[in-house]
């Protein structure tokens, strides 16, 4: 590597500076304890373990993003952490052993293969929260709830709307259709795409029955407001009474998150299904006009316990605080400066200082006389009137 190059890093890994490391510090310390005023435990998972514990029933898009290392004292494959939702079941599953809700919290670096998206850094600060124990409606809306919460409690709540799905209504399509391995994959990235002129080619070459040609088709197209749940029922009535609890389980949802935040715009795609590898019922996604992917997400992921030998039914969300801080910053917030202090061993100035930093005020003592620090750091300074110490305005 060239000399000039050192200081670089690799494509997509993002440090954060002064001063917004300071704010992404006191967001972390706002959201857990947040979390923690509705009850939620703070765990703080390793940043490797073996790689097949991390990776146990998650599927091949986890795998694929993650880091492997061999480790020097075994000669076992590591895996540096992708996501910290399997690190909190393998918990919740063998270092709890705790037979009813548990509700635990996290906020930790972790590292990606490749950026999930355009937008974001291969190496973001997840945050979020996990519900293990409960498998009803309630303990979805909770979670639902606690992530609208986090967002409002960083200011990331303009024209916030809540995308809401279930995986469950594609997989009784699937059951229903009888596709091959290879059909069902082809699909599964036509319908993820939308692209419908490509699903009605694969359909018409591909030996179905009309009622399956129809439900593939329409399938695509049920998204929008909560009409699309009834729409749905009308359509798929007569498929499998899986799809018609999946469609009651949604209304009740979106139901009770209304009545709890009237102003979140709540937006159904029934063909969404980010994480279908391992979610097992509803999916939902926070979107604001801000950011062009979701700020924050989750879903219901009931069958990983199962695969740590502790079948738990599970739901959580997950967000990256780095994103959501930049997305927060107001001008107030970064207008936000500290106290210059003179130099100086004078125990009436070092009492002064003590006193406004035990108040939470953020003091720069000179290190030099002569020595000049930014100004545009500070909106106060101390000095001296008669003999007693002040703040004066700069």
């Amino acid at each position: 590597m060239a000399l000039a190059d050192r200081w670089l890093l690799p494509d997509g890994v993002k440090e954060v500076l002064p001063p917004q490391a300071r704010q992404v510090e006191a967001a972390r310390r706002r959201l857990i304890d947040l979390y923690d005023s509705w009850g939620y435990e703070l765990v703080m998972t390793p940043l490797i373990e073996h790689l097949d514990s991390m990776l146990v029933g998650v599927g091949r898009d986890l795998e694929l993003n993650t880091f492997k290392v061999t480790d020097q004292l075994t000669g076992r494959m590591l895996g540096i952490r992708s996501d910290i939702t399997q690190q909190v079941a393998r918990i919740d599953a063998h270092r709890l052993s705790i037979e009813g809700p548990v509700r635990l919290c996290y906020c930790s670096t972790v590292l990606h293969t490749l950026p999930a998206n355009p937008l974001a850094s291969r190496n973001p600060l997840q945050v979020g929260a996990e519900l293990f124990g409960h498998s009803g409606v309630a303990s979805d809306v909770e979670i639902i709830s606690l992530m609208v919460e986090t967002l409002t409690a960083l200011q990331v709540e303009h024209e916030l709307s809540l995308d809401l799905g279930h995986v469950g209504i594609y997989r009784g399509l699937m059951q229903e259709a009888g596709l091959t391995e290879s059909q069902e994959a082809e699909y599964f990235e036509l319908l993820q795409r939308k692209d419908r002129p490509e699903i009605g080619r694969f359909l018409s070459e591909a030996d179905l029955s009309a009622d399956v040609i129809e439900h593939l088709t329409v399938l695509p197209t049920l998204h929008g407001g909560r009409e699309v749940l009834e729409t749905a029922r009308l359509r798929f009535a007569s498929v499998d009474a899986g799809i018609l609890d999946a469609l009651n389980e949604l209304d009740a949802i979106a139901e009770r998150i209304a009545l709890r935040y009237p102003r979140l715009d709540l937006y159904f795609d029934l063909s969404e299904l980010r994480g279908y590898n391992y979610h097992t019922g509803v999916v939902f996604a926070a979107y604001t006009p801000a950011f062009g992917q979701a700020v924050a997400k989750g879903g219901r992921y009931d069958e990983v316990g199962r695969d740590f030998g502790r079948a738990r039914p599970a739901t959580g969300f997950s967000a990256d605080l780095k994103t959501l801080v930049e997305l927060a910053l107001t001008e107030s917030e970064q207008a936000s400066r500290g106290i210059l202090a003179p130099v100086g061993d004078d125990p009436e100035l070092l009492k002064a200082v003590t006193d406004l930093r035990a108040q939470g005020e953020r003091v720069v003592q000179l290190l030099d006389a002569d020595l000049v620090e930014d100004a545009q750091a500070f909106s106060q300074r101390l000095v001296q009137q008669d003999g007693v110490w002040v703040l004066e305005s700069l």
